[in-house]
């Protein structure tokens, strides 16, 4: 399949009622409103097409832009194809997953992440945070700087009251990240939870709720899974 097949793929699959709640979610024309279930089972006929991955992003279709997420090897990926996505992410479903899973792949994810942690850009900082949490939540803990991280934590709990308002949810992911992927560091990502408390968060006219962190990292020691370690953040 070709870029054209392939997008007029995803018009078909696109339904009113998914294109409604993406768009009550933030979500921006151009899109088709695609399942993120119909978009899997597309996904299994393009494996392998990297060059198809970066066509789709191209297109600025949010239906094409998260399934280029969802096809593309991050580790193949340039720093500079990585920016311009990161660039390109105008609704926070792109910038703070798509985004960050493809990042987290590269060898450069860390110093990326923590360059776009930096940018006054809002989701621009999320996907930093977001590539930062995934980073940690894929890596062996021996390659992690874990006073790097720890340090990180300190940052949230100094950042969050002044961070913009998609920031604040990704910092509140990233505690939740650190304590339930990096074990050295759960008694401290709990203190860090147990401080931030609830995080208020404008979700606008949605049903989301911020999770509490010490409460979600609370059930994950409780169910023996605290050091795991995933293979891929996409899903």
């Amino acid at each position: 399949m070709e870029l054209a097949d392939v997008m007029a793929e995803l018009e078909k699959l696109g339904n009113a009622t998914t294109k409604k709640t993406w768009l009550r979610h933030g979500a921006t024309e151009p899109l088709f409103g695609v399942k993120i279930g119909d978009m899997k089972v597309l996904l299994k006929k393009l494996k392998g097409r990297q060059d198809l991955a970066l066509q789709l992003y191209a297109t600025g279709n949010l239906d094409a832009m998260y399934l280029a997420g969802l096809l593309a090897d991050g580790a193949q990926m340039s720093k500079k194809e990585l920016e311009s996505w990161a660039k390109a992410a105008r609704w926070q479903m792109i910038a703070e997953y798509t985004v960050p899973w493809v990042t987290s792949e590269h060898a450069d994810a860390r110093a990326i992440a923590l360059k776009w942690m930096d940018s006054k850009q809002e989701h621009i900082a999320c996907a930093g945070w977001n590539t930062y949490s995934g980073f940690v939540s894929m890596r062996p803990d021996g390659e992690l700087d874990l006073a790097e991280v720890e340090a990180l934590l300190q940052r949230v709990l100094s950042e969050i009251g002044e961070a913009k308002n998609r920031v604040k949810y990704c910092m509140n992911g990233f505690v939740m990240a650190v304590g339930a992927a990096v074990k050295p560091l759960l008694a401290k990502a709990k203190a860090t939870a147990k401080k931030l408390g609830k995080v208020e968060v404008d979700v606008g006219d949605t049903d989301c709720k911020v999770p509490l962190a010490l409460e979600m990292l609370e059930k994950i020691e409780k169910m023996g899974k605290v050091g795991n370690k995933r293979k891929t953040m996409k899903c």
